[in-house]
């Protein structure tokens, strides 16, 4: 007979601190099946980056910006470098979570972040997932975040929580959304 695992995607915007991977794990201590978390960390699109930073530039009006060209192969520079943080990130959850003592695998994701989770979640036929994210103040009121899209999309219970905060914070006595 083989032995079901207890599988949680979690879908994450930055590294995890260890207070993040104690209370992540503590929340399935009572879980009895083998434990096993799958991380995602989205590496973020440098084109992307690279219009957003020229559109900061070009808005100021203090000073006259130089035309500056971003080509093909500067674009694609910046996104092989965007992607080995995004494995050095997801390396540094892992290990984090393997310090508090749970199996663990992480993988960097290319694809819209909340499709990457709703395809692990079906692979993996995971029980639930948990999103940790930095607040998002008007993306979580108008419902456009990682979280309201999962909760629309998967048909597993999806927690969010905010990443480098404890419980209590989260709760209204930190930075938390709820504290606003």
């Amino acid at each position: 007979m083989q032995e079901t695992t207890y599988d949680v995607v979690l879908l994450v915007e930055q590294p995890l601190s260890l207070q993040d991977a104690e209370q992540v794990r503590g929340l399935h201590t009572d879980v009895a099946d083998p434990l096993r978390y799958h991380v995602l960390m989205p590496v973020e699109d440098a084109a992307a980056r690279v219009e957003s930073a020229l559109g900061s530039i070009a808005a100021s009006e203090v000073l006259a910006s130089p035309a500056l060209v971003m080509d093909r192969q500067n674009i694609e520079a910046v996104q092989r470098e965007l992607l080995e943080e995004a494995r050095s990130e997801v390396k540094v959850c892992v290990d984090r979570l393997n310090t508090v003592g749970v199996d663990v695998v992480g993988e960097v994701v290319v694809a819209d972040p909340v499709d990457a989770l709703a395809a692990k979640v079906a692979e993996v036929a995971a029980a639930e997932a948990i999103i940790l994210t930095r607040p998002h103040v008007v993306a979580e009121f108008f419902h456009l975040d990682w979280t309201s899209r999962a909760r629309r999309k998967l048909g597993v219970p999806v927690l969010h929580l905010l990443e480098h905060e404890s419980f209590d914070e989260q709760a209204g006595g930190g930075e938390g959304v709820t504290g606003l």
